[in-house]
């Protein structure tokens, strides 16, 4: 076995306004291209309003993510951060907080290693679109 990094990166298009996007099939790709046996796939955005996570895609699972991120982070709150830079997205930066803009897993021969319902969602939580550019670097044995 030899020891190995690869990266790769893809762009999705996002609406914004906790925007929950599928990305499990263009990571799947990517970990599938490397050629990597054994190791470990992190999924990274250099983003400070958006985030990386794991949630069973499905339409009600999805509308509760978006609810509790309202419960938590309002948009209809008065932030500091707005007051100071005036652009109206400082719930956008509390919410990319409370998630994370990375996602680890592992990779076990050749296979990533997801629950069955278990898929790997970007959050876009800005206040208007944007391109976003995904990373996604793989390391271990092949």
């Amino acid at each position: 076995m030899e020891y190995f990094t690869y990266a790769n990166t893809f762009r999705i298009s996002t609406r914004g306004f906790t925007d929950i996007i599928n990305i499990s099939p263009n990571v799947i790709e990517i970990v599938k291209e490397s050629g990597l046996y054994n190791g470990s796939a992190l999924v990274f955005c250099p983003s400070s309003t958006s985030g990386i996570t794991t949630i069973e895609y499905e339409s009600g699972c999805i509308e509760d993510l978006k609810r509790y991120f309202e419960a938590v982070a309002p948009q209809n709150f008065e932030y500091l951060h707005n007051l100071k830079w005036g652009d109206g997205n400082g719930f956008s930066h509390l919410r990319s907080a409370i998630t994370s803009p990375s996602f680890t897993f592992p990779v076990l021969e050749s296979e990533a290693i997801l629950g069955d319902w278990q898929q790997i969602i970007f959050i876009d939580f800005d206040n208007s679109p944007r391109q976003r550019d995904i990373i996604v670097q793989v390391y271990g044995e092949r």
